[in-house]
């Protein structure tokens, strides 16, 4: 039940979900318009090109890096692209098959032509021309395919898009956008097959997907997914224009079934109420914003070095680009007549905001479509929102929904010329690019590594084959030493052998040919005198000859000593040759190990650029999108939705987008146990999430089971902090609609802690609570005396004190359900005293409260011993303004059927002479 008399579609109130803030948007502020084709008809625009063409016109202009080193991350080309409208004719209902049978539609579609005839009378109509014209038998399918699928492309390939839904308020517009299609998969709305052709169109390492879900509601932005952030302020870029919700809760999407539980979170969030127009009409825009990532294939750029060499430069492999890309659907409230619609109250303050800011937006729309120099777009924040849509940079597509009974032409044909003025405003479409800075940051990581691992790898090698080197010259030196001094001694020894030989011959041919002489000399006489003296010289002269030869052969010896000594030096010159080259070599060791030196400080300076690099583009980041850290739990219990805003607990920090995800993975039993926790913020967060559980009744029984029951009781008892009373009595609120576990609290004393609470609490939300737990208690009819025993009944009439209407709904709602039940005797009501207060309140403009309080007096009045009390208490007049004026059938129905059947009533109408 909401406060101020509206309620969400779950007929529950707001609920917190903790959700990470990271919202980007990327909206332009130029807004250009062109005017449409004429023709003979009101309005004939250019009809669009089919889908294959547009798909083509969408892909050629998908511009890849440019050539240079430094590329451009934003494209300044654009591609016009008008504004597409259909239109859609919702079937009738119950009541205009029963009040219009004697009546022609208003309308006649021409789907084959794309026209649509607005009857003025009966023999003259107005035709218009829309791209599209739906029947009320189109299906959903149908419907997405021609309206949102050409967006859905457009985004996927880096175009911003929107698809908004417009018309009068109870024509189709939240069923053709929002339906969920959980019972029959044919009725998906427009944003659950946008996300179904999204995810399996992006690559799950490389792409991402994460969305926020707005309301505008009374000229503020809330939240839907966190409910407690009803005051998201608009940012505006003052040099781009664009347009962002730094407070919005961002979630990344990485299956359909999250999508659609977040769908379901935000839906519950969203206001409604009862009208005659519409029994769930919507009273805020939604908004939920689609943010697309995707990384595209870049081409190669280089980063050289100081000296500017080529050599120096590191070359990277197509650093990948990233595309940023928002779908945005807009599903906007009804436009209505309060003549019509009924409206009164706080309904009535809703729908005046509504209209104004429907009427900022068809002021922007006019100014668009007349190429107006000046755009009011700053009017509404409805306007602010749709900027981009409107003749900005997004590639919009506009459905309005239509009905087709008489009574209610006027409002139809405002809404076929609001869809007629948009068809003439042209868009630019652009696509933004920019570098993914952290990839490319990784690649040149690993590319500095393999430079350092491969330099390190060659200074190795470089170092071993030195040392290789200077081996094998030492090697090749000794060996070459020693063969040489080798050589020489045995040329030595030769020779001294050769020559002691040739002496000692020499001496022994002396000494022969010296005896050989004297015998001559002494046989032979005189006459052979001069025969010897020629034989001697003979002798002689060949001993000189061998002398000579001998002579000969030292000085070759000697020469041969001699080459042997030069070759000797020159090896030691070869030595030391060898040595020179070692020291150059050393040398050229000293050198390479300098340049590994300045190799690695241009190293560090280009990874210190790089770290640079990184950190401005984690600053532009962070200056466009400000990301939060928290929990992620989806806190879904109705009686928390006031809760002041605290800090996660680390236990409860885990990121997750929904509460099924955090049952499985941190497992009731943990839950449980953090009650017990020392630290105030754990408990309170630990409550929450067991009322959030205790909301699913699939959850209830096993909650139940665990002694989750006994562990909240026991929490309201001992501790004496607000916030835990306040959660903690939502939670049993949650509990108490089962019955089993009503007579569960009823046997563990909690009607009498809720009570005691309901006594010392001052807030009106904490009493909100307790009042809310109570009256499901009073739905059971065999709790009730003991109920009353308890003191639960005079606690729930207490806490009238307060004031608050959301306090009074809850406190009139229990009454209602404790009077509905048929008992013998007197009330146990009118026992304890409420009477007075609910004649009192019959007429509270608060229209919960009245209700109750109708339903209650009804109730009351069905048994004949109650009638003499309430007759005398004042209530006989206000049931019989019931059975005239109540607004509900049911209760009007209800009211006079107790009249009519009380002899008691009847006779004091009698007497105060009352028609009925």
């Amino acid at each position: 039940m909401a406060t101020s008399g509206c309620s969400y579609r779950n007929g529950s109130t707001k609920s917190s979900v903790k959700t990470q803030a990271f919202v980007s948007s990327n909206h332009r502020s130029s807004l250009t318009s062109s005017s449409s084709n004429s023709s003979s008809f009101k309005s004939k625009p250019s009809s669009l090109s089919s889908s294959s063409s547009a798909l083509t016109l969408r892909r050629s202009v998908n511009a890849s890096l440019g050539g240079s080193a430094t590329p451009s991350f934003k494209h300044d080309a654009g591609v016009s692209g008008r504004v597409r409208v259909a239109v859609r004719l919702r079937p009738k209902n119950a009541e205009e098959l029963v009040t219009d049978a004697d009546f022609a539609d208003c309308v006649e579609l021409q789907p084959e032509l794309k026209r649509l005839k607005l009857r003025k009378n009966n023999w003259d109509s107005d035709t218009y021309e829309f791209d599209e014209v739906l029947t009320e038998f189109a299906s959903q399918k149908r419907v997405y395919e021609v309206v949102a699928k050409p967006v859905v492309e457009s985004v996927l390939d880096g175009y911003n898009g929107t698809v908004m839904a417009y018309g009068q308020t109870g024509t189709g517009k939240t069923y053709t956008l929002g339906r969920l299609g959980e019972e029959d998969t044919a009725a998906r709305g427009i944003m659950v097959r946008a996300m179904e052709d999204i995810l399996a169109d992006l690559c799950p390492q490389n792409d991402s997907v994460s969305v926020s879900y707005l309301q505008l509601y009374m000229e503020t932005v809330q939240d839907l997914l966190d409910p407690n952030n009803d005051g998201v302020t608009i940012m505006e870029d003052p040099k781009t224009g664009d347009v962002s919700l730094p407070g919005a809760s961002l979630i990344e999407i990485s299956d359909q079934r999250s999508f659609v539980e977040l769908l379901r979170v935000g839906e519950a969030n969203r206001f409604a109420a009862n009208t005659k127009m519409n029994t769930e009409s919507s009273r805020s825009h939604a908004i939920l914003m689609v943010h697309v990532k995707r990384s595209v294939k870049g081409r190669d750029f280089s980063l050289t070095g100081e000296n500017g060499n080529v050599a120096d430069m590191v070359k990277t492999s197509k650093p990948s680009v990233v595309r940023k890309s928002k779908l945005v659907v807009v599903d906007l409230a009804g436009s209505e007549r309060i003549d019509k619609s009924g409206s009164d109250g706080h309904t009535l303050d809703e729908a005046k905001s509504i209209n104004l800011s429907l009427s900022a937006l068809g002021k922007c729309i006019n100014a668009l479509a007349e190429n107006s120099s000046h755009i009011p777009v700053r009017d509404s924040k409805l306007t602010r929102l749709l900027r981009d849509s409107f003749g900005g940079t997004a590639r919009t597509s506009l459905i309005i929904t239509i009905g087709p009974s008489p009574r209610h032409r006027g409002e139809t044909a405002s809404t076929i010329m609001f869809g007629q003025r948009a068809m003439k405003v042209e868009n630019m479409l652009k696509i933004k690019e920019e570098f993914d800075y952290k990839s490319l940051s990784r690649m040149l990581d690993i590319q500095l590594d393999k430079l350092m691992a491969e330099s390190e790898r060659q200074q190795k090698a470089y170092l071993d084959r030195i040392e290789q080197i200077s081996k094998e010259a030492l090697d090749r030196i000794s060996e070459a030493e020693r063969k040489y001094a080798d050589a020489l001694e045995k040329e030595r020894l030769k020779y001294q052998k050769d020559y002691a030989e040739s002496i000692k011959k020499l001496e022994e041919q002396w000494v022969v040919n010296l005896q050989k002489g004297c015998d001559d000399a002494t046989t032979a006489g005189p006459k052979d005198d001069t025969s010897r003296e020629v034989s001697v010289a003979e002798e002689c002269a060949e001993l000189e000859r061998s002398l000579q030869n001998e002579t000969l052969l030292r000085k070759t010896a000697e020469e041969e000593v001699k080459n042997l000594r030069t070759q000797l030096k020159q090896s030691k010159r070869s030595e030391a040759a060898g040595n020179s080259e070692i020291i150059k070599l050393r040398k050229m060791l000293e050198d390479e190990a300098h340049e590994a030196q300045k190799l690695e400080k241009e190293i560090q300076m280009l990874q210190s650029q790089l770290w640079q690099l990184s950190f401005e583009a984690d600053k532009t980041r962070r200056r466009l999108d400000r990301e939060g850290s928290g929990t992620a739990m989806a806190d879904l219990d109705p009686q928390t939705s006031q809760a002041p805003h605290t800090h996660t607990n680390e236990a409860l920090s885990d990121d997750k987008t929904s509460i099924a995800k955090l049952f499985e993975q941190v497992g009731l039993q943990k839950i449980l146990s953090l009650l017990e926790a020392e630290d105030a913020d754990v408990r309170i967060h630990a409550v929450k999430v067991l009322a959030n559980l205790a909301a699913e009744e699939s959850n209830q029984e096993k909650i139940v089971e665990a002694g989750g029951l006994t562990s909240l009781l026991i929490l309201l008892r001992s501790s004496e902090d607000e916030t835990i009373h306040r959660v903690a009595s939502g939670a049993l609120a949650n509990l108490a609609m089962n019955e089993t576990n009503q007579e569960l609290i009823m046997a563990q004393g909690g009607v009498g802690l809720l009570s005691m609470t309901a006594a010392n609490a001052e807030d009106p939300q904490t009493l909100r609570m307790v009042a809310g737990a109570i009256a499901n208690l009073c739905g059971n009819d065999k709790l009730q005396m003991k109920l009353r025993d308890e003191g639960g009944v005079k606690a729930l009439l207490a806490m009238v004190r307060c004031g608050h209407p959301d306090v009074l709904a809850q406190v009139a709602r229990g009454i209602a359900n404790f009077a509905k039940w048929i008992k013998t005797g007197r009330s146990l009501l009118i026992e304890d005293g409420a009477l007075p207060w609910i004649v009192q309140n019959a007429n509270s403009k608060a229209s919960p409260i009245r209700r109750h309080i109708e339903l209650a007096l009804c109730h009351l009045a069905q048994h004949e011993v109650n009638a003499n009390d309430m007759i005398s208490g004042g209530a006989l007049w206000e049931l019989v303004q019931i059975s005239r004026d109540c607004s509900r059938e049911d209760i009007r129905a209800l009211a006079q059927h107790t009249l009519s059947s009380s002899p008691t009533f009847l006779n004091e109408l009698k007497r105060l002479r009352i028609d009925y």
